[in-house]
């Protein structure tokens, strides 16, 4: 049977019912609403006594986390969306390959339309929010209106789609509100969040003295304070401004809680050992091995060496093949001959762990083993762990955007590789998640690990695409929102590590798909009849908005789908009607007009997992009255959907 496709996200109030009423179906009663529609509703004192003996009432004191608009807060939470995500691939990389996300939009909008195609997969969070000082801007959430009516009547974006300040205000302490706007800000953001965090997941946030104490209390409450991992110290600076006559503040915060509490062990840095060991023993029968190029790092200039026996008279290496030595490590797969203490697997193997093979002058060659230290990492993270501060991070990214100082206070690209590096080894297919990316420092720092250990981390990087103001130095070179300068720091970091590492990274994944937040791809079916007149109907023909594109209605089925949003995507002909395929068969849809019997019948054969297409698509009434006969005879198990 088909199905008509939703085009909103989960609303989470609901399924929290449902929940409640399978728990207990006592505690299921009605109720009137505001205007005195009949409801249904839990019994709060039934399920009191249900869940609890001792329960608490009015004023009776006890421990609790509260502020102004809370309430309200949960409810935007929980509320759903009926917003989509639009590709954008003229400003991706390697779109059609890629395995990263990069989404601009409000990130709470966004967090939700993720839930669904990512509910459980994320392994790390990393957020840096706005810290409150006085002069942060403080999104100025809405929800009173629907997401569309919103965003058509709060001027939150200029003429050319860009968000503008008029969302925002800034949340200086003279405000009454001071705390309550920036808790009431975070809480469903964090709340949604949660939600995509694997059960072993970590979340870890950036934080300053102004809400430090409010983030804990927040973040206790939503993933409960058994959950807390501990607070690092970041050196941020060690020039810090002396804005205080008491105090020069040199130190950030980065608080960790885990989705579920687990016996995972942090590691430290990693380390090298001391000293070099030699690979081969006299005492040793030889044997031939061959180091993969890019693996043996050269004492030596680089250039071309022939093949002969090198080393010393009492330890002689026979090299049976040229050595081309390129940016101080070998460009061609090269092989000796010695009394090697390894065979061929062996040697994959340390290879793969970290082990560092070096070659002499005299090309003997040696190894040096990295281990993590067996300890869990400090609290203090500064140079010593090899973290930078602030002002380090700020030189770095103006060597990117050559010499200019196109963002204001980044992190250091060393300070999430060392975070990242606590947790997740560098053979998972780890996804990592920012939804308050900024300068896009994760996206940097996930790409360097992965060329330094062959990792497969993948990210998503959610960003407002922000005005940058017009006497800013980012502005005058171009990038006139802080989303331009994410993707083209990116663009220029992949560029530029994919060219120092050389060979060893042909494989490694620089691109990104951008995806950008807009209203629903579908026309809103409520109007006042005072809007209606003969252009007015004309326009009805179909329910799909006329600017939108089937790319565009292709990745808002793959919202409600499932899919993830880095799938594989491939188009193809069918009878003279594009056809996408999602991860080969797992999502079939066409969504072009007149589709006849013998396209139908052809997709159908395939048996694809769903079938999707527009409502308005069959050529005639006869296909229509065959459709269903059509898919029961080839694959009844696809599931049908229509927009």
């Amino acid at each position: 049977m088909t199905e008509k496709l939703k085009m909103k996200t989960v609303d989470m109030a609901s399924e929290n019912f449902e929940k409640l009423k399978a728990l207990f179906p006592n505690c299921v009663t009605e109720s009137l609403d505001k205007d005195g529609n009949p409801v249904r509703a839990i019994d709060k004192d039934l399920l009191m006594q249900e869940i609890n003996s001792e329960v608490v009432e009015g004023q009776k004191e006890r421990y609790q986390f509260n502020w102004p608009g809370k309430r309200d807060a949960i409810r935007k939470a929980n509320a759903p969306t009926t917003m989509t995500l639009r590709p954008c691939k003229d400003e991706s990389v390697d779109f059609d390959n890629t395995q990263n996300l990069y989404i601009e939009g409000d990130n709470l909008e966004v967090l939700k339309l993720l839930q669904n195609n990512y509910l459980g997969k994320v392994k790390m969070i990393y957020i840096d929010p706005p810290y409150n000082t006085g002069s942060d801007f403080v999104y100025n959430d809405n929800f009173k209106q629907d997401s569309e009516t919103f965003l058509e009547t709060s001027g939150m974006f200029d003429e050319d789609g860009n968000m503008t300040l008029q969302n925002f205000e800034k949340n200086t302490e003279s405000n009454g509100r001071f705390h309550t706007d920036w808790l009431n800000m975070m809480y469903p953001r964090l709340k949604v969040a949660r939600n995509l965090l694997s059960d072993d997941g970590v979340i870890f946030i950036s934080i300053d003295d102004n809400e430090q104490e409010n983030l804990k209390k927040l973040c206790s409450e939503i993933f409960g304070e058994n959950n807390f991992v501990g607070q690092w110290n970041w050196f941020k600076s060690a020039t810090p401004p002396a804005l205080s006559k008491k105090i020069k503040k040199n130190i950030e915060y980065i608080f960790a809680y885990q989705k579920g509490k687990n016996e995972d062990v942090f590691r430290g840095v990693k380390k090298e050992s001391p000293s070099n060991d030699p690979i081969t023993k006299p005492q040793n029968s030889y044997k031939e091995l061959t180091f993969k190029s890019g693996t043996v790092h050269a004492k030596f200039p680089d250039g071309t060496y022939k093949k002969g026996i090198y080393g010393t008279d009492k330890f002689p290496n026979e090299l049976l093949n040229d050595l081309i030595v390129e940016n101080g490590v070998n460009k061609n797969d090269v092989t000796f001959k010695n009394r090697f203490i390894w065979v061929q697997e062996t040697l994959n193997e340390q290879i793969k762990s970290g082990t560092k093979i070096e070659l002499s002058k005299q090309l003997v060659i040696s190894y040096k083993k990295a281990e993590y230290n067996r300890e869990v990492p400090p609290n203090l993270i500064d140079s010593q762990v090899g973290v930078d501060t602030t002002e380090n991070a700020g030189r770095s990214i103006s060597q990117i955007f050559d010499g200019k100082k196109i963002f204001d206070y980044p992190k250091p690209t060393s300070l999430l590789t060392y975070l990242i590096n606590f947790f997740i080894q560098n053979n998972e297919n780890a996804l990592i998640l920012d939804f308050f990316s900024g300068s896009a420092t994760t996206a940097h720092a996930v790409m360097q690990l992965n060329a330094e250990d062959n990792g497969n981390r993948k990210f998503i990087c959610v960003q407002l695409p922000e005005v940058t103001a017009e006497d800013s130095e980012a502005y005058k070179a171009g990038y006139k929102t802080i989303c331009e300068i994410g993707k083209e720091r990116i663009r220029r970091a992949g560029k530029k590590i994919k060219e120092e590492t050389g060979l060893t990274a042909q494989n490694l994944d620089i691109g990104f798909r951008v995806l950008k937040l807009a209203e629903s791809n579908m026309n809103d079916v409520y109007y006042k009849p005072a809007d209606i007149d003969q252009g007015f109907l004309d326009k009805l023909d179909t329910n799909i908005k006329r600017d939108r594109t089937p790319m565009d209605l292709l990745f808002q089925v793959m919202l409600e789908c499932d899919l993830e949003l880095s799938s594989k995507i491939e188009e193809r002909e069918i009878n003279g009607k594009k056809v996408f395929f999602v991860n080969d068969k797992e999502l079939v849809a066409c969504f072009d007009e007149k589709i006849d019997e013998a396209t139908i019948t052809e997709i159908a054969k395939l048996k694809p997992y769903y079938f999707v297409m527009r409502d308005s698509s069959l050529a005639t009434d006869n296909v229509a009255d065959n459709f269903e006969q059509l898919w029961n005879a080839y694959s009844k198990d696809t599931i049908r959907k229509v927009l």
